[in-house]
């Protein structure tokens, strides 16, 4: 199959590397692959040429770079001549179905969340879900990455005939447990032997609710000096300044290990003693969860998404904004974590990459041969 992927690729987090290990992996397998992305990104091109998808960046200058834009994407969309395209997130959708008579292939949409807020985003944003919605009915198939973003969607207006579930994947090879890092990581961090260090992972983002994690760190840190509680975080809004003061305003002070977003994940959930999720909303099947217990590190999360199923029995599930429920909770699952092999298990078995790339190739098959996708995608998740 020829299929081609649109996304903005503005940020790179959970969902950008979905898309890039979906499309290396569909390369692996002899599919021609092309990327589009809305704005140039060095660090997607550096992923995926080496593997022998296309790039085409389509070099939005900014939000409001549209006539412009639109114009590239008619004239890459029309000269590409592909099978299939398949969008992640709003606007990519939209476009790609608005854009049907010009490129003439099946549409597939990406639904990556689940019960957003869109209240607390811009107007722009609360557009791009509105037109999402009215424009559902059009795309050949809409595939969500958990079972709470399909109903969700569904609630939303999007038709349920159209929609499957097929879970992320998480690489095995990059994320494994790695004792040598989480000695080289602690020590960059400051942590001592004597010290748990407990992590939140994650952009900084109203969803991700950081203030949560960081109420919930102020209530134990009185009673046990010998937590740590670290920061791993992109800060695609500019928020970083203003969550620190917040934190002080707490009394965290040296508690608290701050560091931005980096490129050794493996290493970094190896440092942890625990990982935590604690979001408010929107979450589908969080990666920080997923890749963590690939790692071997025990995970608290909030009930939010497919968090809870994500974790399954191992690990406590809590309420959305309860700071006290969240640090009781990373008390219990520090008195008694699971052994990494069995987190590491249980992650092999549901959300292998290889499960995502074979579920995709047979849903992008099935929509290219004007069939319905098989149920048993629909209950992967």
């Amino acid at each position: 199959m020829k299929l081609l992927f649109l996304h903005r690729f503005r940020n790179f987090a959970g969902a950008e590397r979905q898309l890039v290990e979906l499309a290396r992996g569909l390369s692996a397998i002899g599919h021609d692959i092309t990327v589009v992305t809305f704005y140039t990104s060095e660090r997607v091109e550096q992923m995926l040429r080496p593997a022998g998808v296309r790039v085409i960046s389509l070099n939005k200058s900014g939000r409001w770079d549209l006539p412009r834009f639109g114009l590239r994407l008619i004239r890459t969309l029309h000269e590409e001549r592909v099978d299939l395209v398949h969008g992640y997130l709003g606007f990519a959708n939209a476009a790609l179905t608005l854009t049907k008579p010009i490129h003439r292939a099946k549409v597939v949409w990406g639904v990556r969340s689940s019960d957003i807020d869109i209240a607390r985003y811009d107007r722009l944003s609360r557009l791009d879900a509105w037109i999402e919605s009215v424009l559902s009915r059009y795309p050949d198939l809409i595939i969500s990455n958990s079972a709470s973003g399909r109903q969700c969607a569904i609630d939303r207006g999007f038709p349920p005939e159209k929609m499957i579930v097929i879970p992320n994947g998480v690489d095995l090879v990059r994320f494994q447990r790695d004792e040598a890092a989480r000695l080289q990581v602690r020590a960059d961090w400051g942590a001592a032997m004597q010290h748990r260090v407990i992590g939140r992972v994650g952009r900084i983002d109203p969803q991700k609710d950081f203030e949560t994690f960081l109420r919930a760190a102020a209530l134990l840190t009185p009673e046990h000096p010998d937590l740590r509680f670290a920061i791993i975080a992109s800060d695609p809004h500019g928020r970083w300044t203003e969550l620190q003061a917040f934190a002080t305003s707490l009394g965290l002070g040296d508690a608290l290990i701050w560091n931005h977003a980096r490129e050794d994940m493996a290493a970094v959930y190896s440092a942890l003693d625990l990982n935590v999720s604690s979001s408010a909303y929107g979450e589908g099947i969080p990666n920080v969860l997923v890749e963590a217990m690939t790692c071997g590190t025990p995970c608290v999360t909030t009930d939010v998404g497919d968090s809870a199923a994500t974790i399954a029995d191992l690990g406590p599930v809590v309420a959305r904004a309860d700071p006290a429920a969240l640090a009781s909770a990373m008390l219990k699952a520090l008195g008694n974590p699971p052994s990494a092999s069995r987190l590491r298990a249980h992650a092999t078995g549901a959300f292998a990459m290889e499960h995502l790339v074979q579920r995709s190739e047979a849903a992008f098959s099935a929509v290219c041969a004007g069939t319905r996708p098989t149920m048993t995608l629909e209950q992967a998740g």
